[in-house]
């Protein structure tokens, strides 16, 4: 059972809409297609449709964790831990299909948007050592939002090129 959320105003609102508007161009991109056409690479790099689906899923999951506990518990969420499971992140394994990636994707943007409506957005943690962070850095519940919505909007990005090449559907245009 789905637990709605309270009504919601000013910045809460905003950034439920704008995950809700960008999250809808990735859904929309796979639109029709059969696992077959989402397990496809159409280029040189690992990026399969179902793939993206599938990674989007995964990152919003694993910064959502950090937005509540930081470092340890985003590294608790499986980041992938070598090239090839970094790799197998962006294209569906056999066994996999476009359903049960969209449906896990549904469900993790469920929890992101109960946290949206619930979580101090001033809340910080230290970013994860890694060597595209700056050293020490720290980022609010906000700013770990806006990367969450920049992912999605990047790999929706990337998806609408894909299913272009596919079959010259678009998301939009």
């Amino acid at each position: 059972m789905v637990t709605p959320l309270p009504d919601l105003t000013g910045e809460r609102a905003d950034l439920l809409a704008a995950l809700d508007r960008h999250r809808g161009f990735l859904r929309y991109t796979v639109r029709g297609l059969t696992d077959d056409q989402a397990r496809q690479r159409l280029t040189v790099s690992e990026l399969t449709l179902g793939g993206l689906i599938k990674h989007v899923a995964g990152i919003e999951e694993r910064w959502t964790r950090f937005a509540l506990g930081g470092a340890e518990a985003m590294r608790s969420a499986g980041a992938p831990s070598d090239a090839r499971a970094w790799a197998d992140q962006f294209r569906m394994l056999p066994g996999e299909s476009l359903d049960v990636l969209l449906e896990r994707y549904r469900a993790v943007a469920e929890h992101t948007d109960g946290l949206v409506a619930t979580l101090d957005l001033d809340g910080e943690h230290a970013l994860p050592s890694a060597p595209w962070f700056e050293p020490g850095a720290v980022w609010s519940v906000r700013r770990v939002l806006l990367h969450i919505l920049a992912e999605i909007t990047q790999h929706a990005g990337h998806a609408d090129i894909l299913r272009e090449t596919l079959d010259g559907q678009r998301t939009m245009g």
